[in-house]
């Protein structure tokens, strides 16, 4: 499964190592990912999502209601 936040679309980002001597070596920056489950009252269940620490942090501002609700109509959440 693929290194991607569902809510935000947070994926990796590709950089470069630069060590003392500035060489420099392609790497990979990855999103940093929870797996989270959250109680959602208007549907009365639980649902799993793979989340980054970011989203978490607008979730618990702004509820997972509206969370949901705007990546659902951002096109990263399906149904």
């Amino acid at each position: 499964m693929s290194r991607v936040c569902e809510l935000t679309g947070k994926k990796a980002m590709v950089g470069n190592n630069v060590s003392h001597a500035m060489n420099k070596t392609k790497r990979k920056f990855n999103a940093n990912l929870v797996k989270k489950r959250f109680y959602i009252p208007e549907e009365d269940k639980w649902i799993t999502l793979k989340v980054s620490t970011s989203a978490l942090k607008n979730i618990n501002k702004r509820g997972i209601s509206a969370v949901i609700k705007d990546a659902r109509a951002n096109g990263f959440l399906k149904k």
